[in-house]
């Protein structure tokens, strides 16, 4: 989440330079025009099967039928393009995992270079625009999350750059709006959640959270490329706002839609145990922890250690079983420390309850032991580590009582 916001924030500082560059909008129109495709629904009904099996992790059958649309149209962006998302949804289970990043980079460089083959023979094409924008927004997205700052912030102004010369395709409007609503949002909620970067932004647009909301709503509902795409980001912009309601019926529907995705699962998973709707959040994590026990492609550790805690959680509080809370939220434990997620809500979450359940069973040592771990792995700022160094005073002084009475 750190790097995806990080990225954002770096298209939000470049934005400013992007708008300014835009005196090219009326050139010459050169000699070539080609075929939009965007806009075309026998393209879209060709491609609907394809993308529908991307998003349920079908990425075998998804590539076959891309790379059809890269033999039928070899002059065209399209196929290349959504071969890169295609890969980069196979990044999307374990965002730590490098494998696709290479495959994933070379479908959108691809992609824009046949769009800026385009550009050349027809600057005004706007098709063409759309996809530079789409493919290097991916290219920042992957960038960031791999820490590579220089390439995301130049990626990022090259997608702003293009997001501005591709308005006004009115056939597209729907897709191009999910740009807008994602800035409408992140400006606001950067500045409120990372104070320390409010200088960085003072002199921009301000940003209206509620109306990028709206945007992204609109996008969902409206667009055919990028429906999917502003779902993704609803789930988890619902979740920041507390609106957990909303979240956990769209990420219900998702994982209805397409029961194979690993991240609608969890999503699904966590928002109805937000809720409290416990049976349904045991079923849905049980169901997840078997898919990572059984190998299923793309339910790896992520999804485990969702799965795990939850499972603990009601095991300890509901079901008050405390050696299967105690077994789950070590598996918690054992899955964050799989992908480095020491850091993660769930590893702090485990830790703090099985000192809980040390301290109720008097094992004062093991209970400062998970104590400690939250303490040094846990932001400064969160409740979670506060509690956690009340917790280790407190329980230091039960020891030392305990000596006494000795």
């Amino acid at each position: 989440m750190k790097s995806k916001n990080a990225w954002l924030l770096v298209c939000l500082l470049i934005s400013q330079l992007a708008q300014a560059q835009f005196s090219w909008f009326g050139g010459d129109t050169k000699k070539k025009h080609h075929e939009v495709l965007l806009a075309n629904r026998a393209i879209q009904i060709e491609a609907t099967q394809a993308i529908n099996n991307m998003y349920n992790f079908n990425y075998d059958a998804a590539e076959r039928d891309f790379r059809w649309l890269t033999v039928k149209y070899p002059e065209h962006p399209i196929g290349f393009f959504l071969l890169g998302l295609n890969e980069w949804w196979k990044i999307v289970p374990d965002t730590k995992d490098e494998t696709h990043d290479d495959a994933c980079l070379a479908n959108m460089d691809r992609a824009i270079d046949l769009a800026d083959d385009m550009l050349d023979d027809d600057d005004s094409d706007k098709e063409a625009a759309f996809f530079q924008a789409a493919a290097y927004a991916f290219k920042g997205r992957l960038h960031s999350e791999r820490g590579n700052w220089i390439k995301a912030a130049w990626d990022g102004k090259q997608a702003m750059k293009y997001l501005e010369k591709c308005r006004g395709f009115g056939d597209f409007n729907p897709e191009l709006a999910i740009g807008d609503g994602l800035y409408n949002y992140y400006s606001k909620w950067i500045p409120e959640n990372y104070p320390s970067l409010k200088p960085m932004l003072v002199f921009f647009r301000k940003g209206v959270k509620n109306e990028g909301i709206k945007q992204l709503e609109y996008v969902a509902s409206n667009a055919f490329y990028t429906r999917m795409e502003a779902k993704y980001f609803l789930m988890q912009i619902y979740s920041m706002e507390n609106q957990h309601q909303k979240a956990y019926y769209m990420a219900t529907q998702m994982h209805i839609l397409y029961p194979d995705n690993s991240f609608f699962h969890r999503f699904a998973a966590r928002t109805a145990f937000m809720l409290g709707k416990s049976d349904e959040a045991e079923k849905l994590a049980e169901e997840l922890l078997n898919n990572v026990n059984t190998a299923k492609y793309g339910y790896e550790s992520t999804a485990g250690r969702y799965a795990a805690y939850i499972l603990g959680y009601i095991n300890l509080n509901y079901k008050r079983d405390l050696p299967k809370a105690r077994e789950y939220y070590q598996k918690t434990i054992d899955f964050a420390l799989q992908n480095d997620s020491k850091d993660s809500g769930y590893f702090l979450g485990a830790n703090l309850a099985l000192g809980k359940i040390a301290n109720s069973e008097k094992d004062y040592v093991k209970a400062l032991q998970y104590f400690n771990v939250v303490a040094t792995n846990a932001d400064k700022k969160l409740e979670t580590y506060k509690e956690a160094k009340k917790l280790i005073e407190e329980t230091k002084k039960v020891m030392k009582a305990d000596k006494k009475k000795k």
